[in-house]
């Protein structure tokens, strides 16, 4: 990982969308609370979603289902934009930049993202990250969203064992998007409109992992008008 450190990002939809407005996202896109994984309550959930984040605990139980479930994918469409993330603190961002950046043709975004993606194209996910880190734009943007939270910004250099992944649908299947991975996860087939039930799925077995732990957060990027 780089020596490159953020001050880490609150798993709270007032600052996700303070980042949003940043990165010039309109179109009436936000990101909202998922209250609870059971159909009933996802029926709650603002439609069209573009995209749905997991906030959990690292742990040996997460990181020994994960680690199968990626050698267990074979088959990843050239079409998903995927970056690893080498920035300390920054999976936030990078989660918030695998949900748009996976949605360029529904989810309008500024000059910044624009300039972002055209850079990355033709590239690795290992250099795309290493051009994160050399974006001053978006390293602001992050930070000036992450000071924006309800509770006082931890410092860069603490370590924070919380960990963000972005659910999103492409080409008919649906991926898990994490930068700590070497590739993106494939969950199976998967239509636009099915996005928020099989996230829900993949973060209820997230969930089971790690039965005791309470510590799990999930938000939406929906169309809220």
């Amino acid at each position: 990982m780089s020596k490159v450190r953020w001050v880490p990002m609150e798993s709270n939809p007032d600052v996700w969308n303070k980042l949003l407005k940043e990165m010039g996202v309109s179109g009436g896109w936000q990101f909202t609370d998922v209250w609870g994984l059971d159909p009933e309550l996802l029926m709650m959930v603002p439609q069209p979603v573009a995209a749905v984040v997991l906030l959990y605990p690292i742990s040996g139980n997460t990181e020994n289902w994960a680690t199968e479930k990626v050698k267990g994918t074979t088959l990843v469409s050239d079409k998903v934009f995927f970056m690893r993330q080498t920035v300390g603190n920054a999976c936030g961002t990078v989660g918030i930049l695998h949900s748009i950046l996976n949605n360029s043709d529904t989810v309008p975004y500024g000059e910044t993202l624009v300039s972002f993606k055209a850079e990355c194209a033709g590239v690795d996910p290992m250099d795309r990250a290493k051009k994160l880190e050399q974006s001053q734009n978006i390293a602001e943007m992050h930070a000036t969203a992450a000071s924006s939270g309800q509770t006082a910004a931890p410092s860069p250099e603490e370590k924070v064992n919380l960990h963000f992944v972005a659910f999103v649908c492409v080409d008919g299947h649906m991926y898990e998007l994490d930068g700590r991975k070497e590739k993106p996860m494939n969950w199976g087939p998967c239509q636009s409109d099915e996005l928020l039930g099989k996230a829900a799925i993949a973060c209820k077995q997230y969930m089971s992992c790690d039965p005791d732990e309470v510590r799990f957060t999930v938000v939406a990027l929906s169309k809220m008008e």
